[in-house]
Protein backbone atom coordinates (compact mmCIF):
# COMPACT_ATOMS: atom_id res chain seq x y z
CA UNK A 1 0.00 0.00 0.00
CA UNK A 2 2.49 2.38 0.76
CA UNK A 3 5.14 0.87 -1.55
CA UNK A 4 3.73 2.88 -4.65
CA UNK A 5 4.40 6.63 -3.45
CA UNK A 6 7.88 5.20 -2.50
CA UNK A 7 8.91 3.94 -5.56
CA UNK A 8 8.97 7.57 -7.37
CA UNK A 9 11.14 9.14 -4.42
CA UNK A 10 13.47 6.48 -4.23
CA UNK A 11 14.07 6.76 -7.72
CA UNK A 12 14.56 10.71 -7.43
CA UNK A 13 16.90 10.63 -4.65
CA UNK A 14 19.29 7.91 -6.23
CA UNK A 15 19.19 9.88 -9.43
CA UNK A 16 19.86 13.01 -7.22
CA UNK A 17 22.65 11.20 -5.29
CA UNK A 18 23.95 10.32 -8.68
CA UNK A 19 24.37 13.94 -10.13
CA UNK A 20 25.45 15.37 -6.60
CA UNK A 21 28.38 12.66 -6.46
CA UNK A 22 29.28 13.13 -10.45
CA UNK A 23 29.88 17.04 -10.11
CA UNK A 24 32.95 16.90 -8.54
CA UNK A 25 34.56 13.82 -10.16
CA UNK A 26 36.82 16.47 -12.24
CA UNK A 27 38.55 17.95 -9.24
CA UNK A 28 38.84 14.35 -7.94
CA UNK A 29 40.71 12.84 -10.50
CA UNK A 30 42.94 16.07 -11.08
CA UNK A 31 43.68 15.65 -7.31
CA UNK A 32 44.61 12.31 -7.85
CA UNK A 33 46.48 12.60 -11.04
CA UNK A 34 44.08 10.43 -13.05
CA UNK A 35 42.78 13.59 -15.74
CA UNK A 36 42.28 12.66 -19.14
CA UNK A 37 45.39 13.31 -21.57
CA UNK A 38 43.22 15.88 -23.78
CA UNK A 39 41.88 17.72 -20.66
CA UNK A 40 45.67 17.31 -18.94
CA UNK A 41 47.21 18.73 -22.90
CA UNK A 42 44.80 21.78 -22.57
CA UNK A 43 45.13 22.45 -19.07
CA UNK A 44 49.07 22.43 -20.08
CA UNK A 45 48.47 24.43 -22.90
CA UNK A 46 46.42 27.56 -21.07
CA UNK A 47 49.10 27.07 -18.22
CA UNK A 48 51.87 27.80 -20.61
CA UNK A 49 50.51 30.49 -22.90
CA UNK A 50 49.81 32.87 -19.59
CA UNK A 51 53.41 32.09 -18.40
CA UNK A 52 54.88 33.01 -21.83
CA UNK A 53 53.00 36.37 -21.71
CA UNK A 54 53.91 36.79 -17.59
CA UNK A 55 57.67 35.83 -18.80
CA UNK A 56 57.41 38.24 -21.58
CA UNK A 57 55.66 41.49 -19.35
CA UNK A 58 58.23 40.60 -17.09
CA UNK A 59 60.96 41.28 -19.31
CA UNK A 60 62.51 37.69 -19.07
CA UNK A 61 64.07 35.74 -22.35
CA UNK A 62 61.91 33.37 -23.95
CA UNK A 63 65.03 31.11 -23.16
CA UNK A 64 65.04 31.79 -18.98
CA UNK A 65 61.33 31.41 -19.04
CA UNK A 66 61.61 27.68 -21.30
CA UNK A 67 64.42 26.42 -18.55
CA UNK A 68 61.92 28.05 -15.48
CA UNK A 69 58.68 26.36 -16.34
CA UNK A 70 60.42 23.17 -18.14
CA UNK A 71 57.21 20.97 -17.30
CA UNK A 72 55.01 23.09 -19.76
CA UNK A 73 54.96 22.80 -23.47
CA UNK A 74 57.49 25.31 -25.05
CA UNK A 75 54.86 25.97 -27.76
CA UNK A 76 52.42 27.24 -25.80
CA UNK A 77 54.94 29.00 -23.99
CA UNK A 78 56.40 30.42 -26.96
CA UNK A 79 52.63 31.43 -28.05
CA UNK A 80 52.01 33.14 -25.15
CA UNK A 81 55.34 34.86 -25.25
CA UNK A 82 54.89 36.18 -28.76
CA UNK A 83 51.12 37.24 -27.96
CA UNK A 84 52.67 39.62 -24.81
CA UNK A 85 55.12 40.75 -26.88
CA UNK A 86 53.18 42.52 -29.91
CA UNK A 87 50.70 43.71 -27.31
CA UNK A 88 53.25 45.50 -25.36
CA UNK A 89 54.90 46.58 -28.83
CA UNK A 90 52.00 48.00 -29.87
CA UNK A 91 50.20 49.60 -26.55
CA UNK A 92 54.30 50.72 -26.15
CA UNK A 93 54.54 49.39 -22.46
CA UNK A 94 57.40 49.15 -20.46
CA UNK A 95 58.26 45.92 -18.81
CA UNK A 96 57.78 44.97 -15.07
CA UNK A 97 60.38 43.81 -13.10
CA UNK A 98 59.44 40.97 -10.92
CA UNK A 99 59.55 41.18 -7.00
CA UNK A 100 59.63 37.30 -6.28
CA UNK A 101 62.22 34.81 -7.86
CA UNK A 102 60.91 32.51 -9.77
CA UNK A 103 59.01 29.51 -9.10
CA UNK A 104 60.68 26.42 -8.17
CA UNK A 105 59.61 23.27 -10.56
CA UNK A 106 57.16 20.38 -9.41
CA UNK A 107 59.27 17.42 -7.29
CA UNK A 108 62.62 20.30 -6.93
CA UNK A 109 62.79 20.36 -2.91
CA UNK A 110 63.47 23.33 -1.18
CA UNK A 111 67.17 24.99 -0.21
CA UNK A 112 68.12 24.65 3.16
CA UNK A 113 68.89 27.86 4.90
CA UNK A 114 72.16 28.96 5.59
CA UNK A 115 73.22 27.75 9.39
CA UNK A 116 72.59 30.84 11.80
CA UNK A 117 74.67 31.82 14.99
CA UNK A 118 73.16 32.79 18.33
CA UNK A 119 72.67 36.03 17.26
CA UNK A 120 70.53 35.41 14.14
CA UNK A 121 73.29 35.99 11.95
CA UNK A 122 74.09 33.47 9.39
CA UNK A 123 77.31 32.25 9.49
CA UNK A 124 80.11 32.95 6.83
CA UNK A 125 82.09 29.37 5.35
CA UNK A 126 85.32 30.51 6.76
CA UNK A 127 83.64 30.61 10.14
CA UNK A 128 81.90 27.00 9.74
CA UNK A 129 85.23 25.66 8.38
CA UNK A 130 86.91 27.19 11.90
CA UNK A 131 84.53 25.70 14.02
CA UNK A 132 84.58 22.26 12.48
CA UNK A 133 88.88 22.42 12.52
CA UNK A 134 89.87 19.90 14.71
CA UNK A 135 92.11 22.10 17.92
CA UNK A 136 94.38 19.28 18.15
CA UNK A 137 95.54 18.96 15.00
CA UNK A 138 95.17 22.48 14.16
CA UNK A 139 98.71 24.19 14.67
CA UNK A 140 99.11 27.77 15.74
CA UNK A 141 100.37 30.87 13.80
CA UNK A 142 103.75 31.22 15.15
CA UNK A 143 104.88 27.48 15.01
CA UNK A 144 107.06 25.89 12.33
CA UNK A 145 106.36 22.18 13.18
Amino acid sequence: MFDQPRRPLRFLLFVGMLLFGSSGCDLIKEKLGLEEPVAKAARLTAEGQAVGGGCRQSGRAIEDCYSIYSWLPKAAIYDGWRDMDSYMRENKLATVEPQLPPPQPPGARKKRRPPTDEAGDTATAADRDRADADPVTAKPAGSTH
